[in-house]
């Protein structure tokens, strides 16, 4: 017995030690079955308690009378599927006559407290289908991505959800995005693990970083063109404008609308052409839009026309050419100047960290969802990365990228810098790679990037 005693004691210790210093591991050996036995146990109960059950039909009833039997009780949602994972749990629930999946969302915080877990989020699968997948510990405290990802063609993962799944940027489904952030909330970070999940890509990477390039100065042997000041930046957009037609004149040619080639073959943008005749995807970069929107002089006004003109042209053009917007910035807001909103509803994919002011987050979400701006200007300062992610359905999530530092991406963009395509348009902006120890030149037309 004493024995027995001392084992219980220890096994006790321990998990009170995992629980505290390591949830991930305290979730895989004892959470994970504690919380399995007690969401089983209590479903019917908490059910009723959250509102979530029926009453019992018509012929129910009249059955019970017949047969002088106790009146049934009220029927929860039928479980179709239950699921551990390595974050926490997932219940598939068949909905009763009369429910929806409202009701579900409706009654997740009541559901996290009756049930014991960390969070619960729902989502529809189909009619009469929902999926409640419940975290058992703060998977966003400290992030560790899953071993396994499901990597795609210009398919990103880039944070994690706080259901425990995967975040990824994906740009064919969601071609042109916006990424808000206050200096030392995680933005940078965010966007080093964008370049480096693209690094390995068969993409052109194009950067504009106005501030003399001194957060994508480093990851240039990635880059096809790099501009570091607004008079680059103007004839770097413009040349993508270029670059752009040019690709739909090559579509235009290739579609083949005959009655001998099917519908499918049709070519409508560049991934319906062959390999061989498929033009570079390209995804352009933008670190700080609002250096590219202010002005102090007439002839900075003509410019600062020209680059945004060139921006909102390849956000409503430039998808089926293959090009990619990514506008990063810590302020958005309609006092830029004109084109600035109309620039802003062609970027469907949203992303803010913690801002400084409500208006950014309303620049960001207010269009889509306004439970999303609430989320958004209560990120607290300590969580660094913290973020909301959503898009133009009006879904969003709380995300959190994971750390990686700039020798990591440096290292990253440097192993596949043979994949950095030449194309003839981005020539005269691509960085020219020296060994040169001397300060840094200006990211111009001909001006060398040291290594």
């Amino acid at each position: 017995m004493t024995g027995f005693t001392v084992a219980l004691v220890l096994v006790v210790a321990a998990a009170g030690f995992l629980r505290w210093r390591r949830p991930a591991w305290y979730w895989l050996t004892f959470g994970v079955t504690f919380a399995s036995v007690r969401v089983l146990v209590r479903y019917a109960s908490v059910m009723d308690a959250c509102g979530l059950t029926v009453p019992p039909s018509r012929w129910r009833l009249a059955l019970a009378r017949v047969t002088n039997r106790p009146a049934p009780e009220s029927r929860p949602p039928r479980i179709l599927g239950f699921r551990p994972t390595r974050t926490g749990l997932v219940l598939r629930l068949g909905l009763r006559p009369g429910q929806d999946a409202f009701d579900v969302a409706a009654a997740s915080d009541r559901l996290r407290h009756s049930f014991s877990m960390y969070g619960v989020t729902s989502r529809e699968m189909r009619s009469g289908v929902v999926e409640v997948r419940m975290t058992g510990y703060d998977v966003l405290k400290r992030v560790q991505m899953p071993a396994k990802l499901d990597t795609r063609p210009m398919r990103v993962p880039v944070a994690l959800r706080e259901d425990g799944s995967v975040h990824y940027r994906d740009y064919r489904a969601v071609p042109h995005a916006l990424t808000l952030g206050a200096t030392e909330s995680g933005k940078s970070v965010y966007q080093r693990n964008l370049v480096a999940g693209l690094a390995p890509m068969d993409v052109a990477l194009v950067g504009i970083d106005c501030k003399q390039g001194v957060e994508l100065f480093p990851l240039a042997r990635r880059f096809s063109a790099l501009a570091d000041n607004p008079d680059t930046t103007a004839e770097l957009l413009e040349a993508l404008v270029a670059r752009m037609e040019g690709v739909y004149q090559l579509i235009r040619a290739e579609q083949r609308i005959t009655v001998a080639v099917s519908d499918a073959e049709i070519a409508a943008d560049i991934w319906d052409l062959p390999d061989h005749l498929r033009p570079v995807p390209v995804v352009v970069l933008v670190d700080e839009v609002a250096e590219l929107a202010l002005f102090a002089s007439k002839e900075e006004e003509k410019r600062r026309d020209r680059i945004i003109t060139a921006l909102v042209r390849l956000a409503q053009l430039g998808r089926a050419a293959g090009i990619y917007l990514e506008i990063c910035g810590q302020r958005f807001g309609s006092e830029l100047g004109k084109g600035i909103t109309m620039l802003r509803a062609q970027l469907t994919g949203r992303t803010a960290h913690r801002v400084n002011d409500e208006t950014s987050a309303n620049m960001a979400f207010g269009d889509i969802s306004p439970d999303a701006v609430l989320a958004a200007i209560q990120i607290p300062a300590e969580l660094r990365g913290l973020a909301v992610a959503g898009d133009s359905t009006g879904g969003w999530h709380r995300i959190r990228a994971p750390h990686t530092s700039l020798r990591q991406a440096v290292n990253l963009c440097n192993r596949h810098a043979d994949r950095t395509p030449d194309l003839p348009e981005l020539v005269p902006f691509r960085p020219e790679l020296t060994s040169s120890s001397a300060a840094p030149a200006r990211l111009s037309k001909t001006a060398p990037v040291t290594a």
